[in-house]
């Protein structure tokens, strides 16, 4: 096996393999009504019952046939956002109806990379890489300008909303380490949340607000690598009570997107097993 589509429950501390496969599986989402999980693999994107009852499904993407491990669902499920190359050769932000179709544009501005939508369903946070400086940026889900949240402080990547709507979280290497920081949607509280020897990555709070679970590599790592040795975490808003969950075999794909149950209780991972040849 190379991929497996793993579920962890935090009241019961045990996992669960929804589907395993022979071939690359990236950054599952979970579906708003709690039903599906969506996984992407050789630039498709594909819907798996959570319950392993039946094989993944392809998305109709439309033209797109390049999608990388940054996409997700918006908040009431009618909606996908997608990051793909197909057009321009470099990562864009597209919007397609949840059942599939043809994809909208929505960045202007490249490569970006899709990884959180706020709560009303009217924003994408995202990572742009501008002259070879990642920053941390939104934009509304019709187009128009964005806001630019960042400024060359180090790395800065992996945004994702709080539950109510208040902060965005993201990692950057602004103290030299990469690190999770926040910061309200209009630019203004900045604020470090984890201080400790890790290389943290792609923060996500949960559907409660009560968490934030976090990938953290060792600290040589500085970028966010396949095929590593990893550990997943979980913490308090505010940095506080954080605690490893469990280490696994993973890194680049594992979360890189929103995984969280809409009940806040379980979230969904890759697990990956070494290329064998």
């Amino acid at each position: 096996m190379r991929s497996s589509v793993e579920i962890f429950n935090l009241a019961t501390r045990s996992h669960r393999v929804v589907w395993q496969s022979e071939a690359l599986f990236e950054a599952p989402n979970w579906t708003p009504d709690g039903r599906h999980l969506l996984i992407n693999g050789d630039g498709g994107l594909y819907r798996l019952p959570v319950d392993g009852s039946a094989l993944p499904q392809p998305v109709d993407l439309g033209f797109a046939r390049q999608i990388n491990n940054d996409h997700g669902l918006s908040p009431d499920g009618t909606l996908i956002a997608i990051s793909d190359k197909t057009e321009f050769g470099k990562s864009c932000i597209y919007v397609l109806p949840s059942a599939g179709g043809d994809p909208r544009q929505v960045t202007l501005n490249l490569p970006s990379y899709w990884h959180g939508w706020s709560p009303d369903g009217r924003r994408f946070a995202y990572c742009g890489i501008r002259e070879n400086v990642f920053d941390i940026y939104t934009i509304s889900i019709d187009g128009g300008e964005e806001t630019r949240l960042t400024f060359g402080e180090g790395r800065n990547d992996g945004p994702d909303y709080s539950a109510d709507g208040q902060w965005i979280y993201f990692n950057s290497s602004r103290t030299g380490l990469m690190q999770i920081w926040r910061i309200h949607p209009d630019g203004a509280g900045l604020e470090q949340v984890t201080r400790d020897g890790f290389g943290d990555w792609f923060p996500h709070p949960s559907p409660d607000g009560a968490k934030v679970l976090l990938l953290s590599y060792a600290p040589d790592v500085f970028d966010h690598p396949r095929d590593l040795d990893v550990r997943l975490r979980l913490m308090d808003p505010d940095g506080g009570n954080i605690e490893t969950l469990f280490e696994l075999f993973g890194g680049q794909g594992t979360i890189n997107v929103p995984c969280w149950s809409p009940d806040g209780q379980e979230f969904a991972y890759m697990r990956y097993f070494p290329v064998v040849g």
